[in-house]
């Protein structure tokens, strides 16, 4: 055993209150899972005392992309996973073809230097005081699996010390913590053990309910809701209407246009009540896609968004407003509550009202960052006026 990783488990059994360092390495490792997941308790977690959901709902996978089956999108950060973040990025974990376990790939990882796990993670949206099931197949020395971040006690991975060059199924179980709707799962190696791949993941329990479609927010208040879409084209003009109004904006720009300008957006959305959201990865027709790849075009914007801006998003702007009831489910296994169309147009000098009359309270108006945004919002405003309303924050509006 080398000497950094003698010393990093030692000093993880001191944290845990341990004595000198054990000679058998199983042991070792075992006290060190513990350490690595932050926790100390048994390898599958006992149920809590919440009340779970009645025993009819379905059971379903809720991992996204669990096969590593689904390609990434030419829009999507070079050389990502679909639906995993892994620590070392391209230069350790890639999709294989070599040997999967089933299908036609798994995830292989191999760390980079001695301070490296290869840990790869992804965010699974749950039911709060719920029971679930984590299971992945796994291939090498001392990988583990777990979840942590939002289940309700300390729950140990499940690891191995080796799968002798097979590949060996992981399982544990853990709850969701009252109010908890989301977990992190996470798939890793331990230090200078080498390389390891991973396939067929399960996250099996019942799914969030599927999130709401609405086209306007039911509202008897005397105000307007100004969503702007896609990023491409960032003005200093439409900046400065934003500014000079303090309009509160929803944005829902693609993650690789934002992450082109990202203070841009942040200084688009500063006004109490703006707030930016998801609009997918690649802004293909999300109806000619499986519920798999929807999931991964939901989910991955998700956590690009999260990553620049600090604030997961909770409502979902559908591509070309292309939507389906596997849509409305996938939406919710990201983590989003509502899937949001609108009811009114005034991109690229439209003035277009989806219903009699002028606009009404709780209208949404559909825009882009275009260069016509600065126009276009400067005529949405004066319909707004006209009609006696006034912009407001969306996202307040729909928790």
């Amino acid at each position: 055993m080398s000497t950094r990783l003698s010393t990093r488990l030692s000093t993880g059994l001191s944290m845990l209150g341990g004595g000198r360092l054990p000679a058998r390495l199983p042991a070792l490792a075992a006290s060190a899972a513990l350490l690595v997941a932050g926790l100390a308790g048994p390898a599958v977690a006992t149920p809590s005392s919440a009340v779970a959901p009645a025993a009819a709902a379905a059971t379903v996978n809720l991992a996204t992309n669990p096969g590593f089956e689904i390609p990434a999108s030419s829009l999507a950060d070079w050389g990502s996973v679909p639906g995993w973040r892994c620590s070392g990025g391209p230069a350790e974990a890639a999709v294989t073809t070599a040997a999967p376990h089933s299908g036609a790939s798994a995830l292989a990882v191999a760390p980079a230097g001695d301070g490296s796990t290869g840990e790869c993670v992804q965010t699974v949206s749950v039911q709060p005081g719920t029971t679930y099931t984590a299971s992945a197949w796994v291939r090498g020395k001392f990988v583990f699996l777990g979840a942590t971040g939002g289940t309700d006690r300390p729950t140990a991975p499940a690891w191995t010390e080796s799968t002798n060059g097979g590949w060996q199924k992981l399982t544990t179980r853990f709850t969701a913590a009252p109010g908890a709707t989301t977990v992190r799962l996470s798939v890793h190696g331990w230090y200078q053990q080498g390389p390891f791949a991973v396939d067929d993941v399960r996250v099996d329990g019942p799914a969030p309910a599927p999130a709401t479609a609405a086209a306007s927010v039911p509202t008897s208040d005397k105000v307007v809701f100004f969503t702007v879409d896609d990023g491409w084209q960032t003005t200093p003009e439409a900046e400065q209407v934003i500014a000079a109004n303090k309009l509160p904006i929803t944005a829902f720009p693609l993650p690789m246009a934002a992450a082109n300008n990202p203070d841009y957006f942040r200084r688009v959305t500063a006004a109490p009540g703006s707030s930016i959201q998801d609009h997918s990865i690649s802004h293909t027709d999300l109806t000619t896609l499986s519920p798999a790849e929807q999931q991964v075009e939901i989910c991955d914007a998700r956590d690009s968004l999260t990553r620049l801006f600090g604030t997961a998003p909770t409502v979902f702007r559908p591509p070309y407003f292309a939507w389906n009831a596997d849509t409305l489910q996938a939406a919710a296994n990201c983590g989003m509550r509502t899937v949001l169309t609108a009811d009114a147009d005034f991109s690229w000098g439209a003035s277009n009202i989806w219903h009699e009359g002028t606009l009404s309270p709780g209208d949404v108006v559909l825009m882009h960052w275009t260069d016509t945004l600065a126009d276009d919002l400067r005529r949405a405003l004066a319909a707004a006026e006209a009609a006696g309303l006034k912009p407001a924050g969306l996202a307040s509006y729909l928790r």
